[in-house]
């Protein structure tokens, strides 16, 4: 994506600006090699720095936001995690005409799945219901709220407004029955849980068709624990998503409200990067596809 905008707050982040932050920061790194990575994210720029580490650099005043969550956090919820997830090794602060603060971690090897057409699609739903049950199952004390932590009906309105920017794109009548049918389902009533929140194919890395690592914990905190259920649509096949859906032992309000998440954040992404981010659009056309194909059946 080089250096294109996405978002009216951006930032331009280049490689003679990540060489000069480093220079100043972290002259132990600055002169290892340095390659932009082409990634379908929007949230953070990122660059990798020789062999074995990566930097990344927020985009926008709200993801610079997360850098000190990240940095606090991570290093906590790794330890019984399944699966690999990135290791602070430094914290850069502002310079070089960049003004948050910004992150070196190490390099984690692997590829993202594509949507619906993943290597081992069983054995990755088997793993993703593991990394979820796991970061569920990790102890919540003075834990943050979720970026996505809200109820479910609370985005009833923006939902309701992004049907209405996609008209044209898709079935808009079915996407609004299938958001209908996602308020129906009982609201969470448990206790907030650990959630990653964006259980996207970007923020996967796959090795050998099974899950090597989870990465991009911006939206972590804490919420309803059928947020990360997202990852049924957004990264799976129709077959294995009953697999998945075995694995985690959800019930079905769960997966309902899975399901309207996963409706309402691709809804709003497509809108939103139909012309700036055309990879990350067309995983929000799939997923909505696949959506309104399960709600079509179901009824």
């Amino acid at each position: 994506m080089g250096d294109r905008s996405m978002h009216a707050d951006e930032v331009i982040v280049s490689a003679s600006m990540v060489r000069g932050l480093l220079r100043a920061q972290f002259p132990q790194w600055a002169a290892l090699p340095l390659d932009r990575v082409e990634a379908a994210g929007t949230s953070n720029a990122m660059f990798r720095l020789g062999e074995d580490l990566v930097v990344r650099l927020p985009r926008t005043p709200g993801a610079a936001g997360d850098v000190a969550k990240e940095h606090h956090w991570l290093p906590r919820l790794a330890p019984p995690l399944p699966v690999a997830v990135p290791v602070p090794l430094g914290r850069g602060a502002p310079g070089e005409g960049y003004p948050w603060s910004w992150s070196v971690y190490r390099w984690l090897d692997g590829e993202n799945p594509t949507t619906g057409r993943v290597e081992r699609p069983d054995l990755l739903a088997v793993d993703l219901a593991a990394f979820i049950d796991a970061l569920r199952r990790t102890d919540p004390a003075d834990g943050p709220p979720s970026y996505r932590g809200e109820p479910l009906a609370t985005r009833d309105a923006g939902t309701r407004a992004a049907i209405g920017k996609v008209h044209g794109l898709v079935d808009t009548e079915a996407a609004t029955a299938a958001w209908d049918s996602a308020l129906r389902a009982p609201a969470w009533s448990g206790p907030p849980t650990w959630i990653h929140g964006d259980l996207q194919p970007g923020n996967l890395l796959t090795v050998g068709g099974r899950l090597g690592a989870v990465i991009d914990f911006g939206c972590l905190g804490l919420g309803d624990p059928a947020v990360d259920l997202i990852a049924a649509w957004y990264v799976l096949p129709a077959d294995a998503r009953k697999v998945f859906r075995a694995a985690t032992t959800d019930d079905d309000s769960h997966w309902a409200r899975g399901r309207g998440w996963a409706l309402s954040i691709a809804l709003n992404e497509l809108w939103y990067y139909r012309e700036t981010n055309p990879t990350m659009a067309g995983i929000a056309r799939h997923v909505i596809d696949q959506i309104l194909t399960d709600h079509a059946h179901a009824g």
